[in-house]
């Protein structure tokens, strides 16, 4: 059978790719045409129509800069689902781009699947009806969202497990020793590291990695280690780290070697609380109160990071637009290394949250659901 799966951004791209493996072994005959990146390529065996790193944008500025190559890559995909014909189309977050694409399939008859819900509940709530018409299967991976969805749409979803917790399992049960990770990436194992998480995209290293390297100049008894990702200009990072060692491509492990991290808002403080390491999150932005008193009236929820999210109490520290200061950062970083007292309740926050997540194999029940819906 033919699958069609869209995934516009990296994250979504290595999520996509453990569903396609899973639709491997249950149908031997599995066949895909896509749109990802490098992972999802590993799976399928042939390259996507279009890759994420033509895809991807953030802000508004850039998206109406943006937009003609958007709509060509659209009706690109769209084209590529009229000829295919899949059995299925599978969604993967990108909400804007792929939702368009749920409307186009289901307009040809075709079963639209979603994997990760656009986070309606955070704001743009009127996307649900449409999404409620065009997608047959919506697969949920964080607890909360099945009762939101029933309480305000009358819309039953599926929560499968959250992807991050087999994720980070899997990767430390192969993580290497401290002495070999230091060995491998020529850092100093005598001394003891703080990982700086600045994000993945731009703007948001350019607002939050100078403020995470402030306040860990008040640390000198830490060794600061940014998390790079290759999709940034290292040029962009020389500009703005100075002496400070950058690390690629070991973001996972880099946190479960460090004492604590500063991490931008996103997967990733999801990721650290699962691995364990005493955390801060900030996101910076343009630091305008105007801009946060709109953001504060607009959005529906109370947190920003998802632990707190899941867990509907504070359990990391969130610094937020102008309440992000290199001093306000170094103040809740000093409460949170271990011996303090905030550093014991977020561990046990932390281990509350796993009972809440599960330990469900989120891309198995996807694959699974999307057999079962095909079949039916």
């Amino acid at each position: 059978m033919i699958y069609f799966v869209s995934a516009g951004e990296a994250s979504g791209d290595l999520h996509a790719s453990h569903v396609m493996k899973e639709l491997h072994v249950l149908d031997p005959s599995a066949r895909f045409a896509y749109l990802g990146g490098d992972n999802m390529m590993s799976v399928a065996g042939n390259a996507p129509l279009i890759h994420i790193s033509e895809m991807s944008v953030m802000g508004i500025s850039q998206v109406i800069s943006a937009l003609p190559r958007l709509l060509a890559q659209l009706e690109t995909a769209k084209r590529a689902i009229r000829r295919v014909r899949p059995e299925a189309v599978v969604l993967v977050d990108y909400p804007s781009f792929n939702l368009k694409l749920a409307t186009y399939a289901h307009s040809l008859g075709i079963p639209v699947v979603w994997y990760i819900s656009p986070k309606v509940w955070v704001w743009k709530e009127w996307r649900v009806p449409t999404m409620k018409k065009v997608i047959d299967r919506m697969f949920c991976i964080l607890p909360f969202e099945p009762r939101w969805f029933q309480r305000r749409h009358k819309w039953d979803v599926e929560y499968v497990g959250n992807p991050s917790v087999c994720e980070i399992d899997q990767m430390m049960s192969s993580l290497p020793s401290r002495e070999s990770f230091s060995q491998s990436h020529n850092l100093d194992s005598g001394k003891k590291w703080i990982a700086l998480v600045p994000g993945s995209r731009t703007a948001e290293i350019k607002a939050n990695l100078p403020i995470m390297l402030r306040a860990v100049s008040d640390f000198p008894q830490y060794t600061p280690v940014i998390a790079g990702v290759s999709t940034v200009s290292a040029d962009l990072y020389d500009s703005l780290r100075g002496s400070t060692r950058i690390l690629y491509g070991a973001t996972g492990q880099l946190i479960a070697h460090s004492e604590a991290a500063l991490v931008t808002s996103g997967t990733a403080t999801l990721e650290t609380a699962l691995i364990g390491t005493p955390q801060v999150m900030l996101y910076r932005d343009s630091g305008s109160r105007i801009v946060y008193s709109l953001g504060r009236n607009l959005l529906n929820v109370k947190y920003f990071s998802l632990p707190n999210l899941i867990m509907g109490q504070e359990v990391v520290k969130e610094l937020v637009m102008h309440f992000c200061t290199s001093e306000a950062v170094s103040d809740a970083l000093s409460r949170i290394m271990p011996g303090k007292n905030d550093y014991t309740k977020q561990q046990e926050m932390y281990r509350d949250m796993r009972k809440v997540l599960g330990n469900g194999n989120a891309p198995h029940e996807v694959a699974k659901g999307i057999i079962k819906l095909i079949q039916k």
